[in-house]
């Protein structure tokens, strides 16, 4: 494997469903990259599968590999479980979060994205770093607003 990009990532909701966050980390040799954001009401799984998305969509060399650092059982095992491909066979069908699903098989790379999970709130320092990123978030002052969540409180998804 060449060169590669390490992104670390994390999610957060104060309620859940409540106001939520998500915290991104990447780094490419002696580069770093920080990006957050901070949403009025949403959930912790959205936040966790959001910040991967945000993350992917960040990187500019799609030729590049990409180490994918979760501490979301429900992010990793969904990718590295193949359940995603079963959820996009039955058209997500009374699953969570079809509009983030959807979002993120657009720029997924199997042959170039690789999933890791790590424990949350533990050693590694990079996945704490999103930690303090995505909760900072949800703190901010005139909170973006999840139109996904909201639509789909609304039936609207």
């Amino acid at each position: 494997m060449g060169p590669f990009i390490e992104l670390y990532t994390d999610g957060a909701a104060s309620g859940n469903p409540g106001p939520g966050g998500f915290g991104v980390v990447l780094l490419f040799g002696k580069f770093r990259k920080e990006i957050s954001g901070g949403f009025r009401r949403t959930t912790n799984n959205r936040m966790e599968l959001l910040a991967v998305i945000v993350g992917l969509e960040s990187i500019t060399n799609r030729d590049l590999n990409v180490k994918i650092y979760s501490d979301s059982k429900y992010v990793v095992d969904a990718i590295n479980l193949k359940w995603i491909y079963g959820w996009k066979k039955i058209g997500f069908a009374k699953k969570a979060n079809p509009d983030l699903w959807q979002r993120f098989l657009r720029i997924y790379d199997p042959a170039k994205h690789e999933f890791i999970w790590v424990k949350g709130h533990a050693s590694n320092k990079e996945n704490n770093r999103c930690d303090e990123l995505a909760v900072a978030a949800c703190r901010f002052p005139k909170l973006m607003i999840d139109e996904g969540y909201e639509a789909s409180k609304r039936g609207a998804l």
